[in-house]
């Protein structure tokens, strides 16, 4: 045998030794009802999904939660939630148009008809808070950013500066809405533009090399500028640098604080809304 193999042979069966077989056992038990819900100040029906946690190696869709009794209480009149498709969707949304007024405090009550974890009943409250009218969105794009150039989506807006604003902002071209899920959504608070004129703020980049989201001439941009709580803020950063997307129906990577009671996953949120649109150049 060449002399010169010895050391390697000898290293392969030093490194064969270490290797031992580690079997990972899940908590796979630990089952959750998890909430995505919202009110907002448009006149639209309000919506809440409810679903149960699935284990880390669940194939399937997640289990959805059917029969139960949804509703939201707006300090003076509780409005049901029906589920669309009885029994079956998991999807409960209100028979009208549910628009939520600034200022009010709102609470959704979930009654199930089986315990999830020990528990049938879930309450999660958001208060509605107040967001400035936009004036005006513009496109723009930068043709030497990256390889292809970006588009910047800018805002034109009068912040407050009456108190602490917390802010998620959503975009649409040709009304499909691109920020479709929480990875996608920009939140801020006035830190930085508090009782300024916000004129001409990025708020969204897009790489033109993404063919599939990038802007046309004649594309109608709408942006969505959104009044939240600072709890929501969080939870959104929270889910964003967990690496997740809403609604989440697998075990989170991290402990993601939401506001659903008896140990229920998600959020249930209250927000108002303003809207601007333009129309690329």
């Amino acid at each position: 045998m060449n002399k010169n193999y010895l050391p390697l042979i000898l290293l392969l069966f030093a490194a064969a030794a270490c290797t031992e077989r580690i079997d990972i056992k899940l908590d796979e038990t630990c089952t959750r009802l998890v909430v995505d819900g919202s009110i907002t100040t448009d006149s639209l029906p309000s919506t809440v999904t409810l679903k149960k946690s699935s284990g880390y190696f669940y194939n399937a869709p997640s289990p959805k939660v059917t029969g139960a009794t949804v509703s939201i209480f707006d300090g003076t009149t509780s409005y049901p939630l029906i589920e669309t498709i009885p029994g079956q969707s998991g999807i409960y949304s209100s028979r009208d148009p549910l628009p939520g007024k600034t200022g009010n405090e709102y609470t959704l009550h979930v009654l199930l008809p089986e315990a999830i974890s020990g528990h049938s009943s879930f309450e999660a409250s958001s208060m509605l808070c107040p967001v400035v009218s936009i004036d005006s969105v513009t496109t723009i794009f930068h043709a030497d950013w990256g390889k292809e150039g970006v588009w910047a989506i800018q805002l034109y807006a009068q912040e407050p500066g009456n108190e602490v604003n917390y802010y998620m902002f959503n975009w649409f071209r040709n009304g499909v809405p691109m920020s479709d899920s929480i990875q996608k959504k920009i939140v801020m608070d006035d830190q930085f533009i508090n009782s300024k004129y916000m004129a001409g703020i990025d708020i969204f980049y897009i790489d033109n090399t993404h063919g599939w989201e990038t802007l046309k001439a004649g594309d109608t941009i709408t942006l969505q500028m959104s009044g939240i709580t600072k709890k929501y803020l969080n939870f959104i950063l929270q889910v964003q640098q967990a690496g997740f997307n809403l609604p989440f129906f697998t075990g989170p990577p991290a402990n993601i604080q939401g506001n659903i009671g008896n140990g229920g996953s998600g959020y249930f949120t209250a927000y108002s809304n303003s809207f601007a649109t333009t129309i690329v150049k």
